[in-house]
């Protein structure tokens, strides 16, 4: 039960965050979450990863929809994805689930460490 809620607490406080800060500003709600919603680290981890991976997963492919996937394409035959803008949203998730997965990681140690 607190995985889920720790999911979607990171899930719209990044959103909202989002709207108004830059984009690393993912990882202090992130770490503030896992302070806040004590979790063993490895399901800390999990909560900040899929609570930043899926709200970035739906907003790209949101934009991606918006205009028929001719950004992601080109975008993505510049990277080595073969022009698939479906690899392009995956990629998009991961690294936003990366930077929250590490935050939540660092603020689940902190508080081991100091709780």
């Amino acid at each position: 039960m607190k995985m889920l809620l720790a999911i979607i607490v990171t899930a719209v406080g990044a959103v909202l965050t989002g709207m108004f800060l830059p984009w690393w500003s993912i990882a202090v709600v992130a770490a503030a979450v896992a302070v806040r919603i004590r979790q063993h680290p490895p399901k800390a981890t999990l909560s900040g990863f899929l609570g930043i991976a899926i709200p970035w997963a739906i907003m790209a492919a949101g934009i991606d929809l918006a205009n028929d996937s001719i950004l992601s394409r080109r975008i993505a035959q510049t990277l080595p994805l073969d022009g698939s803008p479906v690899l392009l949203i995956l990629v998009t998730a991961c690294v936003g689930g990366l930077v929250g997965a590490s935050a939540a990681w660092f603020g689940s140690t902190v508080v081991a460490r100091n709780g």
